[in-house]
């Protein structure tokens, strides 16, 4: 029988994100960082299978170190730099945001869509700044409650998530304080940013998936828990969501 993690790799398998995003909120968020030098080095935490990368590399016309533990999404995002002519723009590294192989104070970015609450806001901000030259620039998108008093329904779904450390923007913002850098701004990504490429496709993928594991007791668990986040932020989407983090280190 297939295992969690082969039915989450088939789940996300060539989907345009593994979650929330759109390209306009990856532009407008790098179009914050007002005094970035040209060509930057830039690291991409937790790429997945590189997305925003790709706009990245289109924008910033430097060199991005892209990491994840997923082999099989960095062989889409190579594939994918090479159809889009970003070969010489992009590396991949596979490894681990927790343990980043690279040396101190080496890049001018850091880009982290989707994938800091592995690790915790604040944990993941105090670690990886150390990696960033002076006035270099962290950028990431962070779940968010967008009210002072979430609604109970979903206050009790992600408190069944205690890995995911919800916070207001300002209780983040006060974080970004608290460990030394400077808070450049911030913005809720659109609806769309959680549909048009991330739970459509999702949804549909999961439909397909139905037929062939029909009486795997594995996928039911996995697609029950599924539908039922999507179905959390179709009705809930006023209390919570996606938002861009853009803050820079002090000289």
């Amino acid at each position: 029988m297939e295992s969690e993690e082969d039915i989450f790799l088939e789940m996300f398998d060539r989907l345009p994100r593994q979650g929330p995003g759109k390209d306009e909120c990856t532009r407008k968020a790098y179009s914050m960082l007002s005094d970035l030098q040209e060509s930057p080095h830039i690291l991409d935490v937790g790429c997945g299978s590189g997305r925003q990368t790709l706009v990245l590399a289109e924008i910033s016309k430097g060199h991005i170190d892209a990491l994840d533990l997923n082999g099989l999404f960095l062989d889409d995002l190579n594939e994918r730099a090479r159809e889009n002519g970003f070969s010489e723009n992009i590396r991949t590294f596979i490894g681990s945001m927790i343990e980043l192989p690279f040396e101190k104070e080496n890049f001018d970015l850091i880009w982290a869509e989707g994938a800091i609450y592995i690790m915790g806001f604040k944990e993941g901000l105090s670690y990886w700044k150390q990696f960033l030259k002076k006035s270099g620039y962290i950028a990431v998108t962070e779940i968010t409650w967008l009210k002072s008093s979430p609604s109970a329904r979903a206050r009790s779904f992600w408190d069944n998530y205690p890995e995911v450390a919800m916070g207001t923007i300002e209780e983040k913002k006060a974080i970004i304080s608290d460990i030394g850098l400077d808070f450049i701004g911030s913005f809720v990504l659109p609806e769309k940013a959680w549909w048009d490429d991330y739970y459509v496709p999702l949804e549909k993928r999961l439909e397909e998936m139905k037929i062939k594991y029909e009486d795997n007791p594995v996928f039911a668990a996995i697609a029950e828990e599924t539908y039922a986040e999507i179905d959390m932020y179709r009705e809930c989407s006023d209390d919570y969501g996606y938002v861009f983090y853009i803050m820079q280190k002090k000289e």
